[in-house]
């Protein structure tokens, strides 16, 4: 099932289509993984198209058996993809999961990671088409990442608590928001 959400544009606020990532993104995604302030905080990195690729396969693969749901960001105005947010389950049928996401450095600051991770919250906890309909949801970041601390509360995921450190997968002590719904 494809799924996709849109965000109506607001005064200051752009216009947003969520959707699954198509193959024709391998490149934009390529590039957006080079950007070293996204490297830092992200998990893992893609170098180069063909692991883009790979990746994106990945995902549609994942979405089939209900474990993850990644979604491109996109302006209404433009074709490529500006972010990314993705709701993870450890386990298929959790009634929780993780939510995630990234933005692209050009856009950073425009208030779009608040609009997507609000929209994939709501389609998540909801009931919508092809939504889990999870009951929980949680947002995970770096005590340093301060920028993901304030999408995280602009998003309705107020902070729940600490996580210690545990070097070198995670060497910053984080922080863990949770929705429910």
């Amino acid at each position: 099932m494809t799924v996709e959400l849109t965000v109506p544009a607001q005064a200051g606020w752009p216009g947003l289509l969520l959707r699954p990532w198509a193959a024709d993104d391998a490149e934009a995604l390529a590039a957006e993984h080079q950007d070293p302030d996204m490297r830092r905080w992200l998990m893992s990195t893609l170098d180069g198209t063909a692991a883009a690729r790979e990746w994106i396969d990945q995902q549609a693969q994942a979405w089939e058996g209900g474990l993850r749901y990644s979604f491109a960001v996109v302006e209404r105005d433009a074709a490529r993809p500006v972010g990314h947010v993705a709701v993870k389950r450890k386990t298929a049928g959790a009634p929780s999961a993780e939510i995630g996401y990234w933005t692209a450095a050009a856009v950073r600051g425009r208030g779009i990671a608040p609009l997507a991770v609000g929209a994939v919250t709501g389609w998540a906890l909801g009931s919508g088409a092809g939504a889990p309909a999870l009951s929980r949801l949680e947002l995970l970041h770096a005590v340093p990442n301060t920028a993901s601390c304030r999408v995280a509360v602009k998003s309705g995921f107020p902070l729940w608590g600490a996580l210690e450190p545990h070097p070198p997968k995670f060497p910053h002590a984080g922080h863990i928001h949770v929705c429910e719904g």
